[in-house]
């Protein structure tokens, strides 16, 4: 279809294809994002799936950390992170157009929305309804986790939406938003608790109209994980104790009834398509012994199908995957997975690699590990993956319960699973290898200061570890509602508390970590991993370094790159904890 190496050759940029978006009306127009290395900023160019070209004097929007959306075929919604372009202090778009196709290229701007300064970021696109009447939205991000919602009119002025500022609008169908909230709601009289999933009519938001509906209430061990829309039903994604569990709706009568789905259970699914008015549904399933399968569901008949599976990677045969459960020090069940040789001893002597996040109410999903099973399983080790707090597996209380200056939690709760795992006698200190990227590089990172002790060896990738000064590098100011603000004083004394940075000692006896990045990551800077480096050889420690020209934060590498760095991990793995 397109040829990104050849591309990349021919304009002598180090592309890499970031997305594709296509348009919903006129799917043969797709908006084709690249990014030059891998990083966060990608240019934007139009391109016509059907004859395989760049569009003439079509849209081409140069590069930055920008947000685009179509809005109809012959207009986008675009928020300009690039050169010159008005900025936040995180680096990400102030100002929202209209951009509307002019033939000889020279398209229309028309300025819609300017946030203040102090704002995090914008972002703006168009709901379509199966009728074909349209809805756009601009959400105005005050923080991570605090926005605006502006309703734009016929006459394209914004209008303010009295939603709470904790509040995700998920998606438009049958005239209702459907929202996510994430703290208490109070709306003309009427209390919807935080987790709560309504379907909120819009007149009843501008105007008169009937109260919301609760679609799914919040429950302990309950996360609503996604929502999409077909022609005429909803689909609300559970993770119901971390695995996925699929609800249908449908509208009657003006109220939203839930339809039973019989769909795969114990692992998790992935809604990959649903065409524009269809009741036509693809989705995947996965876990961590299941390649991946792309499965067709017609929700009018329920018929379901198998499309096609991805190769198996390995025998599953011999290998058991199970969840069990630790207990942090303040009581809570932090539920972890364990995927191993079904005859593994329990005389800790199994080389294990414990991988955590535990940030931005991201959820720890099973999934198929293909590279793992037959480089890391087959040779005896383990995999175990935890769902610690400050991540999503169980809704906003599982994440705000780690946030801001409660960030310790999250270190107690992943040290407790790896206490757990030492208690259990699968593993032990000797055999047990930490790793994660990125805020699960600050995970690891924090852990192997607190208690160097429990592990062997440390994967930290693309890591954040210096949390005083995180908010002057790259992206790190729109992270405060995360991690708290370095210039507040008692944030910062939280900060300092853990910071891993600022908490090694030249007394203590650390594993030999091994700490990644690239050059070209412009969300979290390079400088934190580089130092934490050389901060550990100045105290008189060793540590390993390892450093990219490419790929960015998220890794975008071509296959030579990827598989070279599983090999470095692996390599590493098998070194310190292998015999």
């Amino acid at each position: 279809m397109l040829d990104i190496d050849a591309l990349a050759d021919a304009d002598e940029r180090d592309w890499y294809l970031d997305g594709v978006s296509h348009c919903t009306v006129r799917p043969e127009r797709a908006l084709v994002h690249l990014t030059d290395g891998g990083g966060d900023a990608t240019v934007a160019r139009e391109y016509d799936v059907e004859t395989r070209r760049w569009v003439e004097d079509g849209f081409n929007f140069p590069e930055g950390k920008n947000h685009i959306a179509w809005r109809d075929p012959d207009s986008a919604f675009v928020c300009p992170g690039w050169k010159g372009a008005p900025l936040t202090r995180a680096g990400y778009p102030r100002e929202v157009w209209l951009v509307e196709r002019a033939a000889d290229g020279r398209h229309g701007w028309t300025l819609l929305f300017a946030a203040p300064e102090d704002a995090m970021m914008t972002a703006a696109w168009r709901f379509l309804d199966s009728d074909g009447s349209a809805v756009d939205l601009i959400e105005a991000s005050d923080g991570f986790y605090r926005k605006t919602y502006h309703l734009v009119d016929g006459g394209l002025e914004a209008h303010a939406l009295p939603l709470p500022a904790k509040a995700e609008i998920e998606a438009y169908i049958a005239g209702d938003f459907i929202v996510k909230l994430a703290e208490d709601w109070r709306w003309r009289g009427e209390a919807y608790p935080s987790g709560s999933l309504l379907a909120v009519g819009l007149p009843g938001l501008i105007g008169e109209g009937p109260a919301p509906q609760l679609l799914q209430a919040p429950a302990p061990r309950l996360a609503v994980a996604a929502v999409e829309t077909t022609r005429s039903r909803l689909l609300v994604n559970l993770l119901d104790n971390v695995k996925s569990r699929m609800l249908c709706f449908a509208k009657r009568d003006g109220a939203w009834e839930t339809q039973p789905l019989a769909l795969p259970a114990d692992g998790v699914i992935e809604i990959a398509d649903q065409p524009w008015q269809s009741d036509v549904l693809y989705y995947s399933y996965s876990d961590f012994l299941t390649p991946s399968g792309l499965y067709r569901l017609d929700l009018e008949s329920g018929d379901s199908e198998c499309l096609r599976r991805q190769p198996e990677a390995f025998d599953p045969a011999p290998y058991v995957a199970e969840q069990w459960q630790a207990t942090a020090p303040d009581g809570e069940r932090i539920p972890y997975f364990v995927v191993r040789r079904r005859d593994a001893p329990f005389d800790g002597a199994t080389p294990t690699l414990l991988y955590g996040y535990g940030g931005f109410e991201v959820p720890m999903l099973p999934y198929y590990i293909e590279n793992f099973g037959p480089h890391w399983l087959a040779k005896g080790g383990a995999f175990v993956l935890a769902c610690i707090r400050g991540g999503g597996e169980f809704g906003p209380h599982w994440h705000q319960a780690a946030q801001g200056p409660k960030r310790q939690v999250s270190f107690d709760d992943f040290i407790a699973v790896a206490e757990d795992l030492i208690a259990r006698k699968l593993t032990s200190p000797a055999r047990l290898a930490i790793e994660g990227g990125s805020n699960g590089g600050l995970l690891v990172g924090a852990a192997m200061a607190q208690r160097p002790e429990l592990f062997r060896a440390v994967v930290c990738e693309v890591p954040l570890l210096d949390m005083l000064r995180y908010t002057q590098l790259l992206a790190g100011a729109s992270w405060i509602d995360e991690y708290g603000d370095p210039d507040d004083e008692a944030e910062r004394a939280a900060l300092a508390a853990y910071s891993p940075y600022h908490n090694l000692r030249a007394d203590a006896r650390y594993p030999l970590a091994l700490f990644t990045t690239s050059a070209s990551d412009d969300r979290v800077h390079p400088g934190h991993a580089r130092k934490m480096a050389a901060r550990l050889l100045a105290l008189g420690h060793d540590a390993l370094f390892y450093e990219t020209d490419g790929g960015g934060h998220a890794g975008n590498a071509g296959q030579e790159d990827t598989a070279a760095e599983l090999a470095r991990v692996l390599v590493y793995l098998y070194q310190r904890l292998c015999d």
